[in-house]
């Protein structure tokens, strides 16, 4: 098999429409690259479609199931904290578009951590004798932002209490400090008595509905069941280790541009509207077969509705509400929730790093929702590897091999 693959070659291959191609892509399933032949199409990794082709072939045996649910293929972590039905997401049994109408995400922690009190988000505080005073300290001086805010829960990992002991209502005094103090890293002011999402409209000196917008969208984003990050959450919870630990162990998942940055990728496309206009970027893309990033989600075939309930309460720019409106005409592509983050993010001018900022404030939530509940579960959580490497042979004998040089 050549290494590289045309369009249809693919389709032909997995039978199935170019949309399911650009939905693998946009996963990171198949890679891509221009062809150095023509600029206008693009090649898929052979490798990478022969990989999902044997899947599809693959019986459902034990080994089989057990690599499957790794990549998608089913839920296999049993979990109460959030899952999808009829097209909806859902937490804990409550429809989250309807939730996030009239609720804070102070309250959407409440439900997602089982909480018997509606949790407060406090301002960063360590006590004197805290071994990690000084890093914190450090850290502080910082600019606002990632950089921050990952510093920070790296010094509070290093010297965090293992989870395992102790009370859940101890477990989640500790997860709203965490919480506040990743809003304050991102820019959230100090004002304890105020909601997070108007501590974070002050911090970037937005108004009260800018804030309001703010409060729907952090509600839309705190959990989307057994994500990536969620999943690494998890594995670092079933350790034992702190809250701290697990809560960085989902955020590092976000340094990729597949899952807690995809805003990151939608904002890159807006650059291009905004230089080159809506009608030539989606042709340039669509004729060279790469997908939109942002748009269509294989969980919500019929449109994310937590992007449509947050889109109809703004109007993005001219440029972004015509790019929308080709991709869906050309494509059936509905935007997904990457696309009305960084809209959102685009119409008021927000901190060029707010869509990262408000997608980890909120994901926050449910990361330690999840890393809470796993404790639960009394057992490590360890894969096995599947070996597909060289067939295992007798250790070299180093004499032997002195003797061949």
């Amino acid at each position: 098999m050549a290494a590289w693959m045309t369009l249809d070659e693919a389709r032909d291959a997995l039978g199935v429409r170019a949309q399911t191609i650009y939905a693998y892509v946009s996963r990171g399933r198949i890679g891509v690259e221009p062809d150095p032949q023509d600029s206008r199409r693009s090649l898929y990794r052979a490798e990478d479609v022969k990989a999902l082709v044997r899947r599809k072939e693959t019986g459902r045996s034990r080994e089989t199931l057990a690599a499957t649910t790794l990549f998608g293929a089913e839920p296999s972590i049993p979990t109460a904290v959030s899952t999808f039905s009829g097209g909806r997401p859902f937490y804990r049994g409550v429809d989250v578009v309807e939730l996030a109408a009239t609720a804070t995400l102070e309250d959407a922690a409440r439900l997602l951590w089982n909480a018997e009190t509606t949790p407060a988000f406090p301002s960063p505080a360590v006590a004197s004798g805290s071994p990690s005073r000084a890093a914190l300290e450090v850290v502080a001086a910082l600019p606002g932002g990632r950089v921050r805010a990952f510093a920070e829960l790296a010094a509070l990992t290093a010297t965090g209490h293992s989870t395992r002991g102790r009370m859940p209502r101890v477990l989640i005094d500790e997860a709203s400090a965490l919480v506040g103090r990743l809003a304050v890293a991102f820019g959230a002011t100090d004002e304890e008595t105020l909601p997070l999402h108007e501590r974070l409209a002050r911090g970037w000196g937005q108004p009260r509905a800018v804030a309001a917008l703010l409060r729907k969208t952090l509600v839309l984003a705190a959990d989307h069941e057994i994500t990536s990050s969620a999943f690494s959450a998890r594995i670092t919870a079933s350790t034992g280790a702190s809250l701290p630990a697990c809560l960085l162990a989902g955020l590092t998942t976000f340094s990729g541009p597949l899952h807690g940055d995809a805003s990151g990728r939608v904002r890159t496309l807006f650059d291009e509207v905004e230089r080159d206009g809506a009608d030539v970027v989606v042709d340039r893309y669509l004729a060279s077969a790469m997908p939109l990033p942002g748009f269509g989600h294989h969980i919500y075939p019929d449109g994310d509705p937590r992007a449509a309930s947050l889109m109809a309460d703004f109007k993005p720019p001219a440029a972004i509400a015509r790019l929308i409106e080709r991709v869906v005409a050309l494509t059936g592509l509905p935007p997904s929730m990457d696309v009305a983050l960084a809209a959102l993010v685009a119409r008021y001018k927000l901190p060029p790093d707010a869509g990262f900022a408000i997608f980890a404030i909120a994901r926050s939530v449910g990361l330690l929702a999840h890393s809470m509940e796993q404790l639960a579960i009394d057992s490590v959580i360890r894969p096995r590897g599947r070996y597909i490497g060289p067939s295992a042979a007798r250790p070299i004998d180093p004499r032997k091999e002195r003797r061949k040089r």
